[in-house]
C-alpha cells in the first residue's frame, strides 16, 4: 500500500484536502496529515476539519505567525523530522503557501517524490512570496497536477515537461482540473443546508456576488484598493 504524507497549514488547503483525502482513502492509499499551524484561529482551521470531515492531522506543528523566513524555517525543521520518521512514498503539497514550500523542501532534501496540487499557476510578480513558493515547488516536484491549460503552458515554457533525467528523477505533468471547483460540487449541499448567510446579511439567492480581496499588493495600496472598490460598485 502506497503511503502519502500530506502537508497543509492554510485555510484554502484544508478545503482542497477535504476532497483529495477522501479520494485517497477510496483507493486504499495510506495518508498521514501534517498540519503546520500556519493558520491556527478556530475559524480559519478547526471549523474546516469539523464541517468537511477532514481526517484529524497525525501531526500538528503549531508553528503560528512569524516572518516568512522564520515561519518557513520552523516548518522545515519539524517536517524533516516527520519525513525521516514516516518515510512516505510521496509528499503531497497544495498551492503556494509557506507550508507548501517547507513540505517540498523537506521531501526534496531526502529524495522523496513530491506531488503538487495546483501546479503551474503564475502571477509573474516575484514580489509576491507566493510566486516564489509556487515556482520553487514546481521545479522540485515529480507529479505536477495542473488546474488549467494555461498552467500546463507555463510549466512547458519553464522547461517542466514529462521527462526522466539522467539521475533517474522522473517528472509527470497532468491536467486534472480545479480541486476547489470539485469542493464546491462535493460540499455545495452542506452549504445549502447549514449556511445562514443569506438571512444574516439580508441577501437574495443568486442575486449577489462574493468577492475577497486579500493580496497585500491590493489591500496595502490605497489607490489600487479604491480602483477595485469603484469597479465593484459599477
Amino acid at each position: 500500500m502506497k503511503s502519502v504524507l500530506t502537508v497543509i497549514g492554510a485555510r484554502p488547503q484544508f478545503v482542497k484536502a477535504a476532497v483529495v483525502s477522501s479520494a485517497l482513502s477510496k483507493i486504499s492509499i495510506r495518508e498521514k496529515i501534517v498540519h503546520t499551524g500556519q493558520h491556527y484561529d478556530s475559524t480559519l482551521s478547526n471549523i474546516f476539519f469539523q464541517e468537511l470531515n477532514i481526517p484529524e492531522p497525525t501531526y500538528h506543528l503549531g508553528v503560528g505567525s512569524g516572518s516568512h523566513g522564520q515561519q518557513t524555517a520552523n516548518m522545515l525543521v519539524e517536517i524533516e523530522k516527520i519525513v525521516l520518521e514516516v518515510k512516505p512514498d510521496w509528499v503531497l503539497v497544495y498551492g503556494d503557501t509557506n507550508s507548501t514550500i517547507a513540505g517540498a523542501l523537506a521531501a526534496a532534501k531526502h529524495h522523496i517524490p513530491i506531488a503538487h496540487v495546483e501546479a503551474g499557476l503564475r502571477s509573474f510578480n516575484r514580489r509576491m512570496p507566493e510566486e516564489i513558493n509556487r515556482i520553487t515547488t514546481d521545479h522540485l516536484s515529480s507529479l505536477l497536477l495542473c488546474p488549467t491549460e494555461s498552467a500546463m503552458t507555463h510549466l512547458k515554457n519553464e522547461g517542466i515537461i514529462n521527462s526522466i533525467e539522467k539521475s533517474g528523477f522522473k517528472r509527470k505533468v497532468e491536467l486534472v482540473g480545479d480541486v476547489m471547483y470539485d469542493a464546491t460540487i462535493v460540499f455545495g449541499n452542506i452549504a445549502e443546508q447549514r449556511s445562514k448567510i443569506l438571512q444574516s446579511q439580508n441577501l437574495e439567492k443568486n442575486k449577489y456576488i462574493l468577492v475577497t480581496i486579500h493580496r497585500a499588493e491590493n489591500t496595502d495600496d490605497r489607490n489600487r484598493l479604491r480602483i477595485i472598490v469603484d469597479a465593484l460598485s459599477l
